[in-house]
């Protein structure tokens, strides 16, 4: 069951959060700050750059200021709600039926009986007073589809090295457009006065830190896709730099930007390289 909750953060009910609160911290000035924090005016921008400022969970009493520090903490206690629910009232059992869940991002993997641990699913949410996102929300029957989870697409893939169809992981298409996005943010045309050690270092560290993570199952066409959309950026970079029309494949070939540049090359990373814990 691959689940979504509408608007998590802003959904949360003080009132019941509150009272989650209350039976691990007994201090009443503690509890008072968190509930000032939940009613603070927060500021937003629009599309216009317009910032007003607004009450909104104040007047209604729910929601936790998105990109407060205290926010995830809280979204997560309210969470676990819901996933120590599951187990007390017996559902993981009788569906067969366990939760994975990464604050809000959850999915329920049932060996059976999916259509009513879907219901009782939506029944502990409206009692939650949260809503779940049916547009979003799906049985998906597993090994004939696949589901995306926390930036992977979980689903059936050829094993090169057991020269058989797995259940695995990959990066999802999602995850790349997001990573090649970044690039293309980090290489425009407003960035030509940057130094190109400094373009390549920050290109470095966004392409470590994805390959850390994403380092799962088959990454190879993701590597492969990532790799000639970098090397293009920065070699169309390179030329609006030094006034030069085109991507310039003969003035700035993938060796003089993998081994003189030094820019990090996905596929030529070792495949031993552990991924990051935690």
């Amino acid at each position: 069951m691959d689940a979504d909750l509408s608007g998590y953060f802003d959904s949360i009910p003080h009132a019941e959060l509150m009272r989650c609160l209350a039976r691990r911290v007994s201090d009443k000035a503690v509890l008072h700050l968190v509930k000032l924090w939940l009613d603070a005016p927060v500021e937003e921008t629009d599309e216009r750059g317009h910032t007003q400022r607004t009450t909104r969970n104040r007047d209604e009493g729910r929601g936790t200021p998105q990109g407060a520090p205290l926010s995830p903490l809280l979204a997560n206690l309210y969470m676990r709600r819901f996933v120590l629910g599951w187990k007390q009232l017996g559902h993981e059992a009788r569906f067969r039926a366990r939760i994975v869940n990464y604050a809000d991002d959850f999915v329920i993997l049932c060996r059976g009986r999916a259509d009513e641990a879907m219901a009782a699913m939506r029944d502990m949410m409206q009692r939650l007073k949260l809503t779940v996102n049916e547009a979003k929300t799906r049985i998906c029957k597993l090994p004939a589809d696949s589901f995306d989870f926390l930036g992977y697409t979980i689903g059936m893939y050829w094993s090169w090295r057991q020269q058989r169809m797995v259940l695995s992981t990959r990066p999802s298409a999602k995850a790349v457009k997001r990573l090649k996005a970044k690039i293309s943010e980090a290489t425009r045309k407003h960035r030509t006065l940057l130094d190109v050690e400094l373009v390549v270092t920050r290109l470095n560290r966004m392409l470590n830190g994805w390959a850390n993570y994403f380092c799962r199952g088959p990454v190879s066409n993701a590597y492969r896709t990532i790799d000639k959309h970098v090397e293009n950026r920065l070699r169309q970079w390179l030329g609006g730099k030094h006034k030069q029309s085109g991507l310039r494949h003969d003035l700035y070939p993938n060796e003089y930007l993998h081994g003189e540049l030094g820019l990090v090359q996905l596929t030529a990373r070792p495949r031993n390289v552990p991924c990051a814990k935690g």
